[in-house]
């Protein structure tokens, strides 16, 4: 066939285009031809990239790897999982709608209320009870004066201001008032894992050297990092990139190796010392090279139980180590989860689209209550609305694209500031500025001391009003006292509330 470009708008189901190494997914599509890692984070939030080969599903969106593809569209530009993202969030966000504050449903009854009983107050008595006009028109005016919520009114957005302005300068955002509300209501905090708990790039954790013999080529940690890293830099895979910084950050040299050859969705292989060498899954070994594991399996799937993937490093005859690699928790992780539990929250869910091991092994070393992985991006906020309708207020806290529509379900969407993708920032109600996920517990806390605030405001703006209304409908308030009373009230709240601005 012929090779044209166009924009990604023309494209229609069934037609074939090509992915070079780096590139992103135009649309959804079927591989045709080539075989690849591709990096789904950006979509289904899996951590680690995925190999595709012939006949395997792609996302618009996902980024791939070394290796050029083919690939037949399934959908339209317009109908891809990215679009169909962008829908989910727009009509999340239409259906939560814009929330109506405590104080202006109040001041929408409240006032003609007040306007109502003032009228009867100067009606009822002269004209039933043939009370003197003058006398109950002043305390109808008396008592309109009294009844004024000024108090009640300026109380909220004062501490409101107070508190925004507070948490901004504490790097926590939050876009209004009304989510400075919501935030103190949370009962349960879900939360996306890749980016958001852990850092969001593979990092190497173990290593294990496997034989001492003195035939095979390393017989040192040195060696045998030197070699893995002489290999995995002619590669551009996450996985490999991971073992090169680690190395380089050891001060150890890659070696100089010959003839590399990539081995998509298993490793790849090099020559040194005239010998080929190979580094990749288990797999490879086992399967492909027919090299025994069995004094290895209970190492590596120990490493796997902990959600680590396992990099073996050897010939055709035997491994000589293992290299464990892993998305690794963000170092004040655990931290947070508690502080987030002494907050006041109820459960912490994690929502993820990384796999059920990898995900057990992150929430059972940090204390997580519920977990919840393979998701896709709808199946997010499908969660979401469930923890809603189970336990009522629910914040959700995500980076990435795959987290938008869970962001716009939630009573309050929380995005990681650095490290949050446009998408997340713009969905989201509040974003915690340096991707510090402490600052959540302490958003929590602000909210939840805003409302103590209020509501301390509310009930005292509440006892002053009673006393003056029933000092103006008893005759024992006059107009300058019932206005004086006022303004110092509203003076008292002011302070009040600014003692918001105290970090």
């Amino acid at each position: 066939g012929r090779e044209q470009e166009i924009p990604v708008e023309e494209l229609v189901v069934g037609d074939v285009f090509i992915v070079m190494p780096g590139q992103s997914m135009a649309t959804d599509g079927e591989v045709l031809v080539g075989s690849s890692s591709v990096n789904q984070a950006p979509v289904t939030g899996e951590s680690v990239p995925v190999e595709k080969q012939v006949g395997n599903p792609v996302f618009a969106g996902s980024i791939n790897g070394e290796g050029a593809l083919e690939i037949r569209a399934t959908k339209t530009f317009a109908d891809n999982t990215i679009a169909r993202i962008i829908t989910m969030v727009e009509e999340a966000q239409e259906k939560k709608g814009k929330s109506q504050r405590f104080i202006e449903r109040f001041g929408a009854r409240y006032s003609p209320i007040v306007l109502l009983v003032g009228i009867l107050i100067a009606l009822v008595p002269p004209l039933f009870f043939g009370a003197d006009w003058v006398m109950w028109i002043t305390r109808a005016t008396v008592f309109i004066v009294a009844a004024a919520p000024c108090a009640l009114v300026i109380s909220i957005p004062i501490t409101l201001v107070a508190s925004l302005g507070t948490g901004a300068r504490n790097g926590v955002l939050i876009k209004g008032g009304v989510y400075v509300e919501e935030l103190a209501k949370v009962k349960v905090v879900a939360m996306d894992k890749t980016g958001t708990l852990t850092r969001g790039e593979p990092e190497v954790t173990d290593i294990i050297l496997i034989h001492q013999d003195p035939d095979q080529l390393v017989n040192s940690k040195q060696e045998f990092l030197a070699a893995a890293a002489g290999i995995e830099r002619r590669s551009g895979h996450p996985l490999a990139q991971a073992i090169v910084r680690y190395v380089e950050a050891q001060g150890i040299q890659p070696i100089e190796l010959s003839e590399f050859h990539s081995m998509t969705g298993a490793g790849a292989s090099a020559r040194m010392d005239g010998r080929t060498i190979f580094v990749g899954n288990p797999d490879l070994f086992h399967s492909k090279l027919g090299v025994s594991l069995e004094h290895e399996w209970g190492d590596i799937n120990h490493l796997q139980g902990e959600g680590k993937t396992v990099v073996l490093l050897g010939d055709e005859k035997a491994p000589w180590g293992m290299i464990a690699i892993r998305d690794n928790i963000r170092p004040n992780a655990q931290k947070a989860i508690d502080a987030i539990h002494a907050a006041g929250i109820d459960k912490v869910v994690m929502l993820t689209g990384d796999n059920e091991r990898t995900a057990q092994a992150i929430a059972q070393e940090l204390g997580i209550d519920e977990v919840y992985a393979d998701l896709k991006p709808e199946d997010k906020a499908v969660k979401v609305r469930e923890l809603t309708t189970r336990y009522g207020h629910v914040a959700m806290v995500g980076d990435g694209v795959n987290d938008a529509p869970a962001l716009a379900e939630a009573t309050v969407g929380i995005a990681m500031g650095a490290a949050g993708t446009d998408v997340a920032l713009e969905t989201a109600d509040v974003a915690l500025m340096a991707d510090d996920l402490e600052k959540l517990a302490y958003g929590l806390r602000l909210a939840k001391r805003n409302q103590s605030v209020v509501n301390q405001n509310l009930a005292l703006s509440a006892i002053v009003i009673s006393v003056l209304i029933i000092g103006a409908v008893g005759g024992w308030f006059t107009l300058p006292i019932a206005v004086l009373a006022h303004e110092i009230s509203e003076f008292v709240v002011i302070g009040s509330g600014l003692r918001m601005l105290r970090s």
